[in-house]
Parts: C-alpha cells; structure tokens; sequence
C-alpha cells in the first residue's frame, strides 16, 4: 500500500531525517585510523538517545547494533566489531532514527586516509548517481526514470549495479511500498505523485554486481571481494524539483575538516 503523507507529517518527517544526518556528522567530526565500527556504533546510539529518539536499527527483524557500518567489500547491513580501522578503508555508515512517529533513514560512505585513484572514482561515481536519480523525483515522472538513471550513471563506468537490495518507501514504517531498484527502464512503474517520502540509495560495485550473505544472515558482500559504495538520501516527491528531506552539507563540512577523512574525490 502506498502512504501519502501530509505536508505536517512531512515536516516530522524531516526532523527524523535530519538527526540522521546529525549523527552522520557526528561520525565525520571523529573517525579516523585505529578507530573500530563498534566505537562508532556506540556514539551513534548515544547520540540518538541524547535527542530522545530511538534507533531505528537496533532489533529490527533481530539486527542486534544502533547501525550498519559497512566496510570495503560489504555492501550493506554489517555488523559492528572491534576490529580496527585502517588507512585506506572504506567506510559506509547506515543510519536510522525514529521520532515523532517517523522514521528517517540515510548512508554516507567515508574514506580513511591514502585512497587509490579507482577507488576515488567509484565513490564520486556512486554519489553522483544518487543524485542523478533525486533529478527524476518529480511529480509526474515514474520510479523506473529514477532507477534507470543511477543505472546508466554508474554502468556507463563499468561499476556493477546490485540488483537484490533497493531502496523503498519512507514514513512510519522504515520499509514502506513501493520498492525502488537502482536498474530499471525509463517510464516503467508506479507513477510518483505528490508528498510520497522514498528513501534513495544507489549501491555500487566497482566489480561484479553480484553478492552473497555471510554467516551471520546480515552481511552482504561483492562476490569478487572489490569494494562496494553506499549513499542513500530521504527524498519527498514534489512538482518540478523534489525535497531532500536529508542534508549531506554538515557532513561533508566535517568531512573536509577531519585530516583523517579523503576527500579529494569531490
């Protein structure tokens, strides 16, 4: 069933997706080389609770972490560890909250120290595609425009599009209807009409676009065991330009400011 919110329900909406995107940034202000994804769990679990909100994560469908942190080769839902990191990783932090009876949900991929040439450009690419699919969030455009445009995007680069994991509709459910993929054709599926709330997340591979689960039943990695990029952006579906409910610019403030972060794919 497809959820129209109203222009209130908008509103909270985007409360939740902003803290999202406060805690992201919480992240950007300190991550850096030794840290381990559990430091980072912790702080996003007490950042959440600082602003009395709950994580919308932790014991879903039994995921037992505040986050998903995703590092290299995971595409998404990893498991928080102790295990340090180090220069050259890639870093995608998955982040839910819920307040005011709304869900906000958004990733950012972040790069530890050295980073090699290719790997800058599939992170660039991935975040570039995610906006290239937000162009066609529009009143009147279908939700295979925006899927086919982080297709071509990304696969006019090489990179694997992965075709198991989409993105979806947003409110007071994290998973709402309709499903969006990141491949698709132009002018195909539901015709997107005014103030439906779709979580936007282009996951991509600078290989195969093929991936299996771990062990654990969450992890999901390449099957080549090249690194994959995840962003992901809460967008309300308006006339002529959509609403990104989420905002990246304090992020990548702190971003640039953490000596520790690259940033020179921009």
């Amino acid at each position: 069933m497809i959820i129209y919110k109203t222009d209130e329900e908008i509103e909270l909406m985007q409360i939740s997706a902003l803290l999202v995107s406060s805690a992201l940034t919480e992240v950007a202000k300190v991550l850096k080389t030794g840290m381990t994804t559990m430091q980072i769990d912790r702080l996003i679990g007490e950042f959440i609770a600082d602003h009395k909100a709950i994580p919308s994560f932790l014991n879903y469908n039994g995921f037992p972490f505040n986050s998903c942190i995703s590092v290299n080769d995971v595409v998404v839902h990893g498991f928080p560890n102790d295990i340090p990191l180090t220069d050259g990783d890639l870093v995608s932090v998955d982040v839910g909250v819920f307040k005011n009876g709304f869900h906000g949900d958004h990733a950012y991929t972040f790069l530890l120290g050295e980073i090699t040439p290719e790997v800058l450009k599939l992170v660039r690419v991935t975040k570039e595609s995610l906006y290239e699919g937000i162009k066609y969030a529009t009143v009147g455009k279908r939700i295979g425009d925006i899927s086919n445009a982080i297709q071509v995007h990304a696969e006019k680069e090489g990179y694997g599009v992965v075709r198991e994991l989409v993105g979806h509709g947003l409110g007071s459910a994290m998973h709402e209807d309709p499903q969006l993929p990141n491949y698709g054709r132009k002018g195909s599926g539901m015709l997107l009409k005014e103030n439906l709330v779709l979580a936007i997340e282009p996951m991509i591979n600078m290989g195969t676009r093929d991936i299996y689960t771990d062990e654990d039943g969450w992890t999901i990695r390449t099957d080549d065991g090249l690194p994959s990029v995840h962003f992901e952006h809460d967008v309300c579906i308006k006339k002529g330009q959509a609403l990104v409910l989420s905002d990246y610019t304090p992020i990548e403030a702190a971003e640039k400011a953490n000596a520790n972060l690259n940033t020179s794919y921009y």
